[in-house]
């Protein structure tokens, strides 16, 4: 048994907020020049030229990449062979983001009730997402997450006869019909199977996976790749002024389903996936 104390907890998460806004991940910033390398569009090409400045501009000078510093997605992975002390976990990384938000100087977003809207002015509460696994390590990860990609969300409750053709084109006029709100070119979420809110989790677990990488199973991996054809022949393109790079990314996380159901989620994020992981 290994004994944390929840300030590492709540200092790891102040870190990891103010990282996750200021330093994209690698594999997003190559799939840039990539994208600006395939892009046919001369506008596109100019627009991906502007996305990769902006990212490096944000690493130099430890800056946003972006102004909406979105709502902080926090998943933890606890291992079962942690003892935490201290406190509560869920405060401790909830006052972990209040650092982060505010010590970063982030905007801050969040409003306290989604009826009365008053900003809480801390950008907290967080989301917060946490499963035992095995192990002595706490393993955390802060995807902040902007609203104009967020409110393109889509969900469908198919039956179980529903066709890959079918899926495929309900996730596809999903990202095609979102045009530019959430800021393309796109990372695509999809979470299929268990129940809704199941889904809705996998989708947006989903967008922490790496870049291009396909799913394991070549099922998935060729809806994920027919899905990518058929967004990217839209010709919504960068920032939705025309081009053939809409989406970079697609990946599909499955899960086991009631025999009457087949649930879809579609999370969709702009170009700046941010997020960022740390180890305790």
């Amino acid at each position: 048994m290994r004994t944390i104390d929840v300030s590492e907890v709540t200092a790891l998460v102040r870190k990891l907020c103010i990282d996750a806004n200021y330093y994209l991940p690698a594999d997003l910033r190559q799939a840039f020049v990539d994208g600006q390398q395939s892009e046919q569009s001369p506008l596109g090409r100019e627009i991906f030229g502007e996305m990769i400045a902006n990212c490096d501009l944000a690493c130099e000078n430890n800056v946003p990449v972006c102004q909406d510093t979105g709502m902080a997605i926090v998943f933890a992975e606890i291992g079962q062979d942690v003892h935490l002390t201290g406190g509560s976990f869920e405060d401790a990384v909830t006052e972990g983001v209040r650092r982060g938000y505010i010590d970063g100087y982030l905007r801050l977003s969040v409003v306290g009730d989604p009826l009365r809207r008053e900003n809480t002015n801390d950008n907290t509460p967080c989301i917060l997402y946490t499963s035992m696994v095995p192990g002595d390590r706490v393993k955390i990860t802060v995807a902040p997450k902007g609203f104009g990609s967020e409110n393109m969300t889509k969900m469908k409750m198919f039956t179980p006869a529903a066709t890959q053709e079918q899926i495929i084109d309900f996730i596809a006029d999903a990202c095609i019909g979102a045009g530019s709100n959430p800021c393309p070119p796109i990372v695509i979420g999809v979470g299929l199977g268990g129940t809704s809110d199941k889904a809705a989790y996998l989708a947006k677990r989903a967008l922490l996976r790496t870049v291009g990488e396909h799913n394991a199973d070549p099922l998935y991996a060729d809806m994920e790749q027919r899905i990518l054809d058929k967004v990217n022949a839209s010709g919504v393109g960068p920032q939705g002024l025309g081009g053939t790079v809409t989406a970079l990314s697609c990946a599909i996380e499955p899960f086991g389903t009631h025999i009457a159901g087949l649930p879809c989620v579609v999370n969709i994020s702009c170009h700046v996936t941010r997020h960022a992981e740390g180890e305790i």
